[in-house]
């Protein structure tokens, strides 16, 4: 699994983000049967203010958020249907499914209301925005089922704790 990580924000440096960024975005491509390996995302690690910015170039809110996504292929499957997984050929070069952006501040905060760990608050988030990248969603019930049903195996499969 290829990340190619910017740390805008030097406060992720203490949670090595890279490195759990690379252990849960291969394991969630391998919950969906996907080779690691044959993938890339690129990963913005920010702060709350150019998080709001790009919240609110991207989808007209000018407010933080805790993370945002763009998938290099937009994917549109029935509610509550999979959506068409990529299929690299064997040998290929990496195929970069998108860029993900994730901002400290609203991470943390959000992490101490839920009484949660930073890096499992984290962890959920990497693997939210990856199943964003594959054309997951959550914009209806049918959706969103399948999205949190999956979120939660994944982080199941990384010894993390059902975040719902």
């Amino acid at each position: 699994m290829e990340i190619d990580c910017l740390i805008e924000d030097p406060a992720w440096e203490a949670l090595d983000v890279e490195a759990l960024a690379r252990r849960v975005c291969a394991a969630t491509l391998d919950e969906l049967g996907l080779q690691a390996e044959s993938f890339g995302i690129s990963l913005l690690a920010c702060d709350d203010g150019r998080i709001a910015e790009l919240n609110a170039e991207f989808r007209g809110k000018p407010a933080p958020t805790n993370v945002l996504s763009w998938p290099s292929e937009l994917h549109q499957p029935d509610p509550g249907r999979m959506p068409d997984l990529p299929d690299p050929a064997p040998g290929d070069p990496p195929q970069e499914l998108g860029d993900i952006a994730i901002a400290y501040g609203v991470c943390l905060a959000e992490a101490e209301a839920q009484k949660k760990s930073f890096a499992d608050h984290v962890a959920h988030l990497l693997v939210h925005g990856t199943l964003h990248l594959l054309g997951f969603d959550h914009i209806n019930d049918a959706d969103a089922i399948l999205m949190e049903d999956l979120e939660t195996r994944i982080l199941a499969r990384l010894g993390i704790p059902d975040p719902y």
